[in-house]
């Protein structure tokens, strides 16, 4: 059978196509590569109350590792869950654990007072630091860190928040090092600490 050029056509387009997810998969390797030379903008400056309704600001902090933490108290499984992982962590490190600030920052000021914060974290490890603060300063910390969150009401009333769930390790100086999450487990997390410690 004699092929017209038209019965060629969906052979090229396949062609194209192929050639195509190449140029784009080895364009989006190369944009990979490039992004991972930077250092990654996240943290910054804050000034927030701990635990103990004590004024604590981003300069405390320095000549120490913060391990820095989003979430709210009455979050029923992933905060829970991944500060019992932080405290299990340090607790591995022995006293390498005094360099590392666990810092826990709620989401849900309006319920999270010093007095809510304390109570929860005593629950975890006593070297926790909680910080709460305005509605405002905590967008304004949240959006430093990236941290994705959002209030959403219960049929039965009442609210919760959907939120993103990463831990934050910040350098001495304040700068962003790496992130991790719950997932590595306490052993996990307490072997890419030693790596900076």
């Amino acid at each position: 059978m004699i092929r017209t050029p038209l019965s060629f056509l969906p052979y090229l387009l396949a062609a194209v196509m192929v050639a195509g997810g190449f140029l784009w998969h080895e364009g989006d390797i190369a944009a990979v590569r490039i992004r991972a030379q930077g250092v990654a903008a996240i943290g910054g400056p804050f000034s927030l109350t701990d635990q103990y309704g004590v004024s604590r600001n981003s300069a405390y902090f320095r000549g120490r590792f913060m391990l820095v933490y989003f979430g709210y108290t009455y979050c029923p499984d992933i905060c829970p869950t991944t500060l019992a992982v932080v405290a299990d962590a340090l607790g591995k490190l022995g006293k390498s654990a005094d360099q590392v600030a666990p810092i826990f920052v709620t989401l849900d000021p309006e319920r999270d007072t010093p007095g809510v914060l304390k109570a929860y974290l005593k629950s975890f490890d006593p070297r926790f630091v909680g910080l709460t603060g305005s509605p405002k300063a905590i967008a304004e910390v949240a959006h430093a860190y990236r941290v994705y969150y959002r209030e959403h009401p219960l049929k039965g009333g009442g609210y919760a928040l959907d939120h993103s769930s990463q831990i934050y390790l910040m350098g001495p100086d304040g700068k962003f090092i790496a992130v991790f999450d719950e997932t590595l487990g306490p052993d996990g997390l307490a072997a890419a600490l030693r790596k900076y410690l």
